[in-house]
């Protein structure tokens, strides 16, 4: 998709993956602190394509002082490539998680928008969006980069991989289900969450 169709969608999911209280206006950063954001998110710079892994399980404790929360364990795999015609590096995300009181695995996954800055400039994200009216999820990091701060308001999303009607639903943001924070580990940790095989392989290699 070229990148004149890419932003109005991304930049509306972003929108929409805040929640009403932090729907702050935004603004563009300049290309040294994109490409800041960019090796801190990636641990490093970014090549031809590169990969970031975050996971968490919630344990009881955590549930137990969160009774409404209702996913119990959450990965995401965010991912960049560069793109050779504009030369531009194109985010995406693939997240996947566990229901609490569900069975069966699900997923979501689509484009992920430059990296913006809210307006009181104390946080940089990605604003991430499914196609189709899919809703989206905002992508920050923690202060040491070890963490990803993710926020939704509404997610598409999908049971075992299967992306047909049927098995399509939402997450929807509840008290406990608006923002969470997920821990950077080995980049094999989210080979879940990938079925390409070239892919999965580049990335078990990143």
């Amino acid at each position: 998709m070229k990148l004149a169709l890419l932003l109005p969608l991304v930049l509306a999911a972003f929108v929409g993956a805040a929640r009403a209280e932090e729907a702050d206006d935004i603004r563009e950063p300049t290309k040294a602190e994109a490409e800041t954001f960019n090796t801190r998110m990636y641990a490093g710079t970014p090549g031809r394509k590169a990969y970031a892994c975050f996971v968490r399980r919630y344990d009881a404790a955590h549930l137990a002082r969160h009774p409404k929360q209702k996913v119990a364990s959450m990965k995401l795999l965010v991912s960049a490539e560069l793109d050779k015609e504009d030369k531009e590096l194109h985010n995406s995300f693939r997240l996947g998680f566990r229901y609490r009181h569900r069975s069966g695995d699900f997923d979501s996954s689509g484009s992920c928008n430059h990296a913006v800055f809210t307006q009181d400039g104390i946080e940089i994200r990605l604003g991430c969006g499914v196609d189709c009216e899919g809703g989206g999820i905002g992508v920050a990091l923690s202060r040491d980069d070890k963490s990803a701060i993710v926020r939704l308001a509404r997610v598409r999303v999908w049971q075992n991989n299967k992306p047909d009607d049927e098995a399509e639903q939402s997450l929807v943001a509840g008290a406990d289900d608006g923002i969470f924070r997920l821990d950077r580990t080995d980049n094999r940790e989210c080979a879940s969450l990938v079925t390409d095989r070239k892919e999965l392989a580049a990335l078990r290699h990143k």
